[in-house]
């Protein structure tokens, strides 16, 4: 009879799990459970240059911003550039947009230093689907035009930082929460 209660009990584990998944609510249980995850301060971006020391990065590109409108590399070259790669499916993406949220909002009036939060779902509509009603307060971008060089990655979340002088100075794969007061003065720094 035990063997009859552990296949119900699995089957039940199984069942909520699927209804998870075909409702399209698993990414959002996984990206809020790691988002609680960042909010203890156990993940942190590592500050320690990255080995890209005097690699330039590549402004050639284009993107499409939630409007419609065209956005062009070119016009960030002398400014510092925050960029995370995210797409809406990803859960690690979504756990750490809330804290990069609020490092943009406590940064956005430093002059020269911009941010750009760029989807890469196959389609604008997925990642224009996603933005719409969040309460984030961040640049986005859709890379309908494809990334550069600078830009590809093995994996997503990635997060770049870009100094004035057009060197990636940060580099990171994987989430992270950039939230704290030790980014904010790298950020301000460069």
């Amino acid at each position: 009879m035990d063997w009859k209660k552990e296949i119900k009990s699995w089957g039940l584990i199984l069942a909520f799990f699927a209804f998870l998944y075909f409702t399209g609510l698993l990414p959002v249980i996984h990206g809020a459970i790691q988002s609680v995850l960042l909010s203890t301060g156990l993940i942190k971006p590592k500050l320690e240059r990255v080995d890209l020391t005097n690699q330039n990065f590549d402004y050639r590109g284009r993107f499409v911003d939630m409007q419609g409108n065209e956005i062009n590399l070119q016009d960030y070259r002398g400014k510092t550039v925050f960029i995370n790669l995210w797409a809406s499916w990803c859960g690690p993406c979504r756990a750490e947009m809330p804290h990069i949220s609020e490092l943009y909002k406590s940064v956005k009036d430093q002059p020269n230093l911009e941010f750009l939060m760029v989807g890469l779902d196959r389609e604008f509509e997925k990642s224009k689907g996603f933005m719409e009603g969040k309460a984030w307060t961040f640049p986005v971008v859709h890379a309908s035009y494809g990334l550069n060089s600078s830009l590809q990655s093995e994996s997503i979340p990635t997060t770049l930082v870009v100094n004035k002088e057009g060197k990636i100075v940060f580099y990171q794969e994987g989430m992270s929460n950039f939230n704290t007061k030790e980014f904010k003065e790298f950020l301000i720094a460069q």
